[in-house]
């Protein structure tokens, strides 16, 4: 998770610096600059992180949120989802459920897929419960004590 978290957060903080000195028109010439800069990314992650640091397309191209609002603060992080909406989490193997307030599962079950942590294969959400499908037992503990850790 460490490893993963760092390379999202370099990965950002390039983006940040490539909106702030030069144009970027399209996701794929943001895609280039980043592969320019050692960051080779898919689609699907370049979205994300579109979506997570909240960039806006205009006439010129993208830019970043108004003022010196990051994405990070702009929107509620996992730990405060899960600490506000998580119930309680069990484990079954490599699965574990995630029991949640009402009407809390889906937006849950995408903010843990958005965090994109390696011990996550995917997520199912229902009404008030979360699937979370990992590779292993040992790994669903992982994921499992980091939830409880931030549910408190």
């Amino acid at each position: 998770m460490g490893q993963a978290l760092i390379m999202k957060q370099q990965r950002h903080a390039v983006i940040r610096d490539l909106l702030g000195n030069s144009t970027v028109a399209s996701q794929d010439d943001l895609r280039k600059k980043l592969a320019g800069r050692g960051f080779h990314v898919t689609q699907a992650t370049l979205s994300r992180d579109i979506r997570e640091l909240r960039l806006s397309k205009g006439p010129q191209g993208y830019s970043l949120p108004g003022g010196e609002e990051s994405g990070e603060d702009a929107l509620p992080g996992i730990r405060e989802v899960l600490e506000s909406f998580g119930i309680e989490v069990r484990q079954a193997a490599n699965l574990l459920i995630l029991v949640t307030t009402t009407g809390s599962a889906q937006p849950i079950a995408a903010g843990i897929d958005y965090e994109d942590w390696p011990e996550v294969v995917g997520t199912i959400a229902g009404d008030d419960n979360v699937l979370i499908i990992c590779p292993d037992s040992q790994q669903a503990k992982t994921i499992k004590a980091r939830i409880e850790g931030y549910i408190g």
